[in-house]
């Protein structure tokens, strides 16, 4: 078989809820199935990763592991699932499945090859004897960016030669589609601004992590000197984790008299029209991983303000692509909104390189063809 092939992939994510890294999962399988791979998707029956993977014109199999990462019997339908597909590399993109990926491998499929596309940071050191056996079973991981890499490196024994740099990509030409004007889509979502309004947005999940409640704080202190700045919030709470939060931050936003500047709309399919509605999207999480909310808001060509946390300080180069911020910092946050209201040209020459930036480094194409590589190169 020519090794330039495309063959049957599978990409396991046992997840029942729906954020980034459920989303980034569906996206890459129908992207890869439309460069012509054939690709199913191992999930839990009836989450949203199993319906998006369908409206995708996917395989789903589903699966259910009780047992985690000691369930012989799920280890043995997963086999067997792969064994149907014709599957010659397995990948997985939640690290929780990594246990049960391994215990398939080593008691059903030696030979399968195990890619780990990694969403999450590690957190603490996983050097111990159960982690180096997992990660040793792996043909290569996946680091979206390399200061992740770094850390792989610093908190594994994970072997060097396994690790690669593949950054989660965007579809950006969608949300550098100068056709769709911030009138037009103001239109969409059904915004009805001053003339002199400056809309500044946060768009992703209701979460304590994401930092819409140090946004809306901010925002009722920044009126005072610039009452033209309204706000946008694109999301929806957490699924499986209730409306705490969600309902925390409604009532503070009427506390602090703000229902008529900041407007509140749920998800959407298309997160496109919200970044293009805005003059300045903000990054606020206080431990954001990737940020792919970053990378959508620089392909849109908004000027953004992020949280230097995280990911989101390797994303923005600040001054250059973007205004960095001190976490949850009131006085560090005003002062970089100041410089962007007040400076000539400079939200203009952030859109610009942003832009270019995310270009460059961040379309699916490029996540793609990295990724055939290492498959191609592990089979």
């Amino acid at each position: 078989m020519n090794t330039r092939t495309p063959f049957p992939l599978s990409i396991l994510c046992l997840s029942e809820s729906w954020g980034g890294l459920e989303l980034n999962t569906a996206r890459f399988a129908g992207w890869m199935q439309a460069r012509g791979w054939p690709v199913q998707v191992i999930t839990r029956a009836n989450s949203p990763l199993a319906a998006r993977a369908a409206e995708l014109g996917l395989p789903v199999v589903t699966l259910e592991n009780p047992w985690k990462a000691l369930d012989v019997s799920a280890a043995g339908r997963l086999a067997a699932s792969l064994r149907a597909f014709g599957t010659r590399a397995l990948l997985i993109s939640r690290n929780g499945d990594l246990g049960l990926a391994v215990l398939c491998k080593r008691l059903f499929l030696p030979e399968m090859p195990l890619v780990y596309q990694q969403h999450m940071q590690l957190g603490l050191a996983k050097r111990g004897l159960v982690h180096t056996l997992r990660y040793r079973a792996l043909a290569a991981w996946l680091a979206p960016l390399p200061g992740l890499a770094r850390q792989v490196l610093e908190k594994t024994r994970l072997a060097p030669e396994k690790l690669h740099v593949v950054p989660l990509g965007v579809e950006l030409e969608k949300f550098a589609d100068e056709q769709l004007t911030t009138a037009e889509a103001r239109r969409r979502l059904n915004l009805t601004l001053p003339k002199d309004a400056v809309l500044l947005g946060l768009i992703g999940r209701l979460d304590d992590g994401k930092g819409q409640d140090f946004v809306v704080e901010a925002l009722a202190a920044l009126r005072q000197h610039f009452p033209q700045l309204h706000l946008l919030l694109v999301g929806e709470p957490t699924r499986n984790e209730g409306n705490t939060y969600a309902d925390a931050l409604q009532s503070r936003i009427q506390e602090l008299g703000l229902t008529d500047v900041v407007h509140l709309r749920g998800f959407t399919p298309q997160p496109e029209v919200a970044y293009r509605a805005l003059d300045i999207s903000i990054t606020a999480s206080t431990n954001e991983t990737y940020g792919m909310v970053t990378i959508e808001a620089l392909a849109a060509g908004r000027p953004v303000l992020g949280a230097a946390a995280g990911g989101t300080r390797e994303l923005l180069d600040d001054n250059r692509t973007g205004l960095l911020f001190e976490l949850r910092d009131h006085t560090s946050f005003g002062a970089a909104l100041a410089r962007l209201l007040q400076e000539p040209g400079l939200m203009e020459r952030l859109g610009r390189q942003g832009q270019q930036a995310a270009f460059a480094t961040y379309s699916h194409h490029r996540q793609c063809e990295l990724t055939e590589q290492i498959l191609w190169s592990v089979v």
